[in-house]
């Protein structure tokens, strides 16, 4: 079971954001991820807890980010119902979107066991619902990921296979490279690795990504 601590940036000028404390770990039926994020200075900031089944598909997501609060999953696309911090307003939403996405490393995980890339597949698009922080805005939007290489390190405990992403914002034109071992990111815009007590477990794969509707995930 993977357990660190992933360090947290503002995209543009890198001023530190935070801290994510993780753990996460495949199962029989798929995979889970639970963190606790803490401000600069250790305050509490919010948590997230995402089950995906064994088709890397979300069946729960919970976040907890300033007094807000998400609950969703894939239901005729994506479907999630956000409460406001006096909880007297709830609203819902559903997008013919393939998964969630959000700050957290735990959604390019997810994304990477949905769409099971290989170095010889071809760029894939796909529709995601982002929550923003801090008030968990939600957003729907268009990248393509590619997987450009898969290279193995070795370490006491046998190789580790590290894989380079490279994923595209579809409406801005804007590319990042991720790289991902197993179910931890090492590096990603934004996100650091600072720590792991426990090496990552190794990449799953399921069946091909199903496509929630006629506009879903296609080869460019």
């Amino acid at each position: 079971m993977p357990r660190g601590r992933y360090s947290l940036h503002d995209l543009h000028d890198h001023t530190p954001l935070g801290e994510e404390h993780f753990h996460c770990a495949p199962g029989p039926s798929g995979w889970r991820y639970v963190s606790q994020t803490t401000s600069p200075s250790g305050d509490h900031l919010g948590s997230v807890d995402l089950a995906l089944d064994e088709l890397g598909r979300p069946i729960r997501l919970e976040l907890h980010a300033a007094s807000w609060q998400v609950r969703g999953a894939a239901l005729e696309g994506v479907t999630w119902v956000r409460t406001d911090p006096t909880g007297s307003h709830a609203t819902e939403g559903n997008v013919r979107a393939h998964a969630f996405a959000g700050t957290s490393p735990a959604f390019l995980i997810a994304m990477t066991r949905l769409l099971r890339l290989t170095p010889a597949s071809p760029t894939t698009r796909v529709r995601v619902v982002t929550f923003t922080d801090p008030v968990l805005a939600p957003r729907s939007v268009d990248q393509s990921w590619a997987l450009m290489n898969s290279e193995a390190h070795p370490t006491d405990n046998g190789p580790l296979i590290v894989d380079e992403y490279q994923v595209s914002a579809l409406d801005t034109g804007e590319q990042h490279t991720v790289h991902i071992a197993g179910d931890v990111v090492l590096a990603a815009p934004g996100i650091e690795l600072e720590h792991l007590e426990t090496p990552p477990s190794p990449r799953a794969y399921g069946p091909d990504l199903d496509e929630p509707d006629t506009d879903g995930p296609d080869a460019d």
